[in-house]
């Protein structure tokens, strides 16, 4: 909600993401994810002889067994692609 903030968004011609002020249901999403993130790939491992790059590989490969491989109770115990399939969302 910053002045300069929105006003390079605007310049950008980009839309914001977040919705209305105090509406946290939109925010809770990726805060859950966050916290998953962190309790279960970045606080239980020692980061500091890791590089930049390893970080980032060990990072990107998180998000996608997150994403792809990691079993939902809430999804009927499937991962959110076998969900997707089952939906007949992903080929």
């Amino acid at each position: 909600r910053w002045p300069g903030w929105l006003k390079r968004m605007a310049d950008a011609k980009l839309v914001r993401s977040m919705s209305r002020k105090g509406y946290s249901p939109d925010n809770a999403a990726c805060e859950g994810f966050f916290g998953r993130l962190k309790t279960e790939h970045f606080y239980p491992r020692d980061w500091q002889s890791a590089t930049i790059e390893q970080f980032m590989q060990a990072l990107d490969a998180y998000i996608r067994w997150y994403n792809e491989k990691r079993i939902k109770i809430s999804l009927g115990s499937l991962s959110p692609v076998e969900y997707r399939r089952s939906l007949g969302i992903v080929a």
